[in-house]
C-alpha cells in the first residue's frame, strides 16, 4: 500500500470510528438493544467470565429498564490508531436519565478500545468512569458527587495525570 493509500485508510479508519459514540448513545436512548449490542466485537468480555453479544445483551436490559428517558450528548471524541486493525480513544459525553421522579445529569467519560472485525470498526471495550452524577435540583458537591449510584466517582482521580499536576504545586 502507497503512503496515500495508507492515509486514506487511516482518515476512513477514524470517520468510522467516530461514528461509533454517536451510533451508541443514540441505541441506548432508543432503546435499540439490537443496534447497542453490534457495536461490539463479536467475542466482547462481559464482565470476568461472560463473553459474547448474547451476554451483552443480558446485561445492558436490565440496565436500561432502571430509567426511563435519557439523552447522551457527546461532546468530543480522541482517537488513537495503534495499528490498521486497532485503535484505542475516549468520549467525553453529558448524560441525563429520568431515574423516577428524579433528572440524573452526569458528567462521563468513556475510554475505549476498537478493532476492526471483517472490515467493520467495533468496540472491544469501553469503560466508564464519571465525574459525577446528581439531580437537576442538586449540586454535584452537596451530594459526594453521586446521589444515583451512591458511589465516589472515579473523575478525575482516574487521569494520570491528575494526581501528579496537584503534588507538583502549591
Amino acid at each position: 500500500m502507497d503512503e496515500l493509500s495508507e492515509r486514506i485508510a487511516r482518515i476512513e479508519a477514524r470517520l468510522e470510528i467516530g461514528q461509533l459514540p454517536i451510533r451508541y448513545a443514540m441505541a441506548v436512548d432508543s432503546r435499540d438493544v439490537d443496534t447497542w449490542v453490534s457495536l461490539f466485537v463479536p467475542d466482547v468480555q462481559v464482565g470476568r467470565g461472560a463473553f459474547g453479544r448474547e451476554a451483552l445483551r443480558g446485561y445492558i436490559e436490565p440496565a436500561l429498564r432502571s430509567f426511563r428517558r435519557s439523552i447522551h450528548q457527546i461532546c468530543g471524541h480522541r482517537i488513537e490508531m495503534l495499528t490498521a486493525d486497532t485503535a484505542r480513544g475516549a468520549t467525553y459525553c453529558r448524560a441525563e436519565h429520568e431515574v423516577d421522579d428524579r433528572w440524573i445529569v452526569m458528567g462521563i467519560c468513556y475510554f475505549d478500545d476498537y478493532r476492526r472485525v471483517e472490515g467493520e470498526w467495533l468496540f472491544s471495550r469501553r469503560r466508564e468512569k464519571h465525574w459525577y452524577a446528581a439531580d437537576i435540583n442538586e449540586h454535584p458537591q452537596s451530594v459526594g458527587f453521586d446521589s444515583w449510584h451512591h458511589e465516589v466517582p472515579p473523575l478525575p482521580d482516574a487521569f494520570e495525570t491528575w494526581a501528579p499536576f496537584w503534588a507538583s504545586g502549591e
